[in-house]
């Protein structure tokens, strides 16, 4: 299951995420970012609470990258030292800025 809270603030757009992000919930979290997107210059996702990444939750994380690439800036913040380790496993470490 996965909590997907949404914080706006002029262009910024903060996505927290709790629970799991995987093939289950990935269609949720990509059909959050493609509706919330247009005129965003900032996104974050606060990854404090997320307990697990799968590859399609990478998929939609890169995706979001790619649309904000074109628009402004992407960060994720607050991952936990077993998704860090994910991410350098997967190179997500090199294409995504993490904080």
């Amino acid at each position: 299951m996965l909590q997907i809270d949404k914080h706006a603030e002029e262009k910024a757009l903060t996505l927290a995420l709790t629970g799991r992000l995987d093939t289950t919930t990935a269609p949720e979290l990509e059909a959050v970012v493609k509706e919330n997107t247009a005129g965003v210059e900032k996104l974050e996702f606060d990854c404090s609470k997320l307990e697990y990444i799968s590859s399609a939750g990478l998929r939609v994380l890169l995706a979001s990258q790619k649309i904000m690439n074109k628009q402004g800036s992407m960060v994720v913040r607050n991952i936990s030292e077993e998704i860090r380790e994910i991410f350098d496993v997967t190179g997500f470490s090199d294409i995504l800025t993490i904080e």
